[in-house]
């Protein structure tokens, strides 16, 4: 049920990509299902075919899309070195980088859209909570790695996670990149001090 508006992506595709690129921009409440549509060059019709319920059914799967390229981000920032300071580091560039691109409007999509829906949707709110474990996950096994033992390093990712979304905003508020330099630095500084150096 595909169709040919120019797009090589597949209409499910881009009404997904939509979907993200909106709630990215105007959270949950302030995008609805034709603006999605519209924006994908779909019709309704098409766009309730592979989403049947609607809205809450593409927030979710959105989430999990964005929650997912997160993950993948900060993967690529924390094993671009052995040491986790550096990797830290890295992952605060390429989330500037990206922010930068966007013009300082594209939030965290997982973040901005569970706070909207936190007691009004559990679907989203567990796609959230296990973004939250798979992220904090990807910091502490860096920071283990390294001798860190695990209740040390599950804290120290939980901070970092928690000082990276607060630098996110920030950013996006002042658009400039010195909020995510600052934590990616006072970071770097915690974990190298959770650590013997090599």
């Amino acid at each position: 049920m595909d169709e040919s508006t120019g797009s090589t992506l597949p209409t499910r595709d881009r009404i997904l990509r939509a979907t993200v690129e909106l709630l990215r921009r105007q959270g949950y409440d302030g995008t609805g299902v034709k603006q999605i549509a519209r924006e994908a060059d779909a019709t309704l019709g098409s766009l309730y075919h592979f989403f049947p319920d609607g809205k809450g059914q593409l927030a979710a799967e959105a989430l999990r899309v964005d929650a997912d390229h997160y993950a993948s981000l900060l993967r690529q920032g924390m094993e671009s070195s052995d040491d986790p300071a550096e990797g830290i580091v890295a992952f605060a560039h390429l989330h500037i980088e990206e922010l930068r691109a966007s013009e300082w409007r594209d939030a965290c999509l997982a973040s901005a859209a569970a706070l909207e829906r936190i007691g009004h949707s559990a679907p989203v709110q567990h796609d959230y909570e296990t973004a939250l474990s798979i992220w904090r996950d990807i910091i502490a096994a860096r920071l283990r790695a390294v001798g860190v033992d695990e209740a040390t390093a599950d804290d120290a990712a939980c901070f970092a996670l928690s000082a990276l979304e607060g630098a996110e905003i920030q950013c996006r508020a002042t658009r400039s990149e010195k909020p995510l330099v600052t934590a990616g630095t006072h970071l770097a500084d915690l974990f190298r001090g959770l650590h013997p150096t090599p």
